[in-house]
């Protein structure tokens, strides 16, 4: 337990090194470095930033515990996101980073769904910004509250300390490096993810076939009936598990990795890299839960297959470097969020509303202090222990965001009628509904909030769009200019 902690420590470190590092070699740099790299990230660095900002703490301790409980007919949630994942980097990437460069080169999306549509009008920003920061303060406390959750399961460290000592981590590297460290250490990351998810049920099916296993997949199946049915999941769950992939065409965290990434070259390269990547942790993340069912038994909580299944087969220094995945999984998207909210409120709020001429450096510090805000927030709602589940606190946020900005991100991209006033009615009629599907009629349909909210915002921005003025020539101009760009 010792050893597995000092490495950890030692990851910690490591992560925070990449902070300094990218703080002393850019103390001149702007706003569009601070938030979106200036536009240079490779393929590699690219690709695994994006996946492990998505697979958060959920692919190495939620999935498996869900496959290992209740059997493979758990794996629709991962299906649906790879499915998601896929038609993300296919279908929105290419034409979103060619669009946002075009469209005044813009570093946010609420920045690129104003820029878009050549508006002076504030209000896309304003609404975007507000759900931003407070969607992504709950999202974020879901990964501080995953941080705490190892430590303590891991070492017996108090919860609530461990909480504190994971989120001053990644404030300090986020805080000094911006996105470049945020990129930087979520590539790191990615690869220790990987590592951990292909070690952990291969060396442990070498073991099973030796004869070292507790139950067979046959006498699981006699325990837990349609244990090994891919589709013994009900109708709704089928429904519901697909409809998260609609999540990441609206998911800004996620997709600004596109919009980051130098060249259209690299981006192709990146496609292939996270697709692979996605797949491979969602693949043997269900393989941990159902090999780690024969190869321990019944264990009493599910939660901890992960855990269980590595301190089972490897000595404790591999332990350390294989369960710091875990906190690599939460960090990577805690860090992603964090600075995902404060470009929003540095570059939709502070600077058009308080500040127009704010200078770069200016709004680098805003965007500095408002990541410590967020912070302190979001260990606040984590350290509560009324404040949920750490599942729910993401799926919330994922459907809200999902629903809010995926149809009129979509739309922008390949429409161009589209204007304005529908792009503002789809994120308003969008998150709205998510909101009131999950209050009033989720628990009575088991389909997951956004898949009627995205349907309700796609529609509400085709109606308002055609029942409104056509964009202006200038608009339909840049529309034309950036589905031809190329460099």
């Amino acid at each position: 337990m010792n050893t597995e902690l000092i490495i950890m420590i030692i990851y910690l470190l490591f992560m925070l090194g990449i902070g300094v590092y990218f703080f002393v070699r850019s103390k001149d740099a702007g706003e569009k470095d601070y938030f979106l790299g200036g536009r240079k990230m490779g393929p590699w660095v690219s690709a695994l930033s994006a996946g492990a900002s998505d697979m958060s703490a959920w692919s190495l301790m939620g999935l498996p515990a869900s496959v290992f409980a209740l059997g493979m007919g758990q794996t629709w949630i991962g299906v649906g996101l790879l499915i998601g994942y896929a038609l993300s980097w296919i279908i929105e990437a290419p034409r979103l980073r060619k669009f946002t460069i075009v469209a005044d080169d813009s570093i946010t999306i609420p920045q690129y769904l104003t820029n878009r549509f050549k508006s002076s009008n504030g209000v896309i920003r304003l609404i975007c910004a507000v759900l931003f920061l407070v969607a992504y303060t709950i999202y974020a406390a879901s990964s501080m509250k995953a941080c705490g959750t190892l430590f303590n399961q891991v070492t017996g460290m108090d919860m609530t300390t461990a909480m504190y000592l994971s989120t001053a981590i990644i404030l300090l590297y986020t805080f000094l490096g911006g996105y470049n460290a945020v990129c930087w250490t979520d590539f790191f990351q990615g690869m220790l993810m990987l590592a951990a998810l292909l070690a952990a049920p291969i060396f442990a099916l070498g073991i099973i076939n030796n004869g070292g296993g507790i139950m067979t997949a046959a006498e699981i199946g006699e325990q837990i009936p349609g244990y090994w049915d891919f589709f013994k999941a009900n109708p709704a769950d089928i429904i519901s598990g697909l409809g998260w992939g609609l999540g990441y065409f609206g998911m800004p965290h996620i997709i600004v990795r596109f919009m980051s990434i130098e060249s259209d070259k690299s981006l192709k390269k990146s496609r292939v890299i996270g697709i692979t990547w996605t797949a491979i942790i969602i693949g043997f993340g269900c393989a941990v839960g159902a090999i780690g069912h024969m190869l321990l038994g019944n264990i009493e909580d599910s939660s901890t297959v992960f855990i269980q299944v590595v301190r089972a087969i490897f000595p404790a220094v591999i332990c350390g470097i294989l369960l710091s995945a875990i906190l690599a999984a939460a960090m990577s998207s805690a860090d992603s969020q964090l600075l995902a909210a404060s470009s929003a409120f540095a570059s939709d709020v502070y600077k058009p509303i308080f500040r127009k001429d704010a200078s770069d450096k200016e709004m680098l510090w805003v965007g500095r202090i408002i990541v410590l805000v967020i912070s302190v927030v979001a260990i606040i709602i984590a350290a509560n222990p009324n404040s949920g589940s750490i599942m729910s606190l993401v799926e919330n946020a994922w459907g809200l965001f999902g629903a809010a900005f995926g149809p009129a991100i979509v739309l922008s991209l390949y429409w161009k009628r589209f204007n304005f006033a529908g792009a503002t009615a789809a994120i308003i009629s969008g998150g709205a509904f998510d909101i009131l599907w999950l209050i009033l009629w989720k628990a009575s349909t088991g389909i997951y909030e956004i898949v009627p909210a995205t349907i309700v915002g796609l529609v509400v921005g085709v109606i308002v769009t055609l029942i409104t003025p056509a964009p202006t020539k200038e608009v339909e101009d840049l529309f034309d200019k950036a589905v031809v760009y190329n460099d």
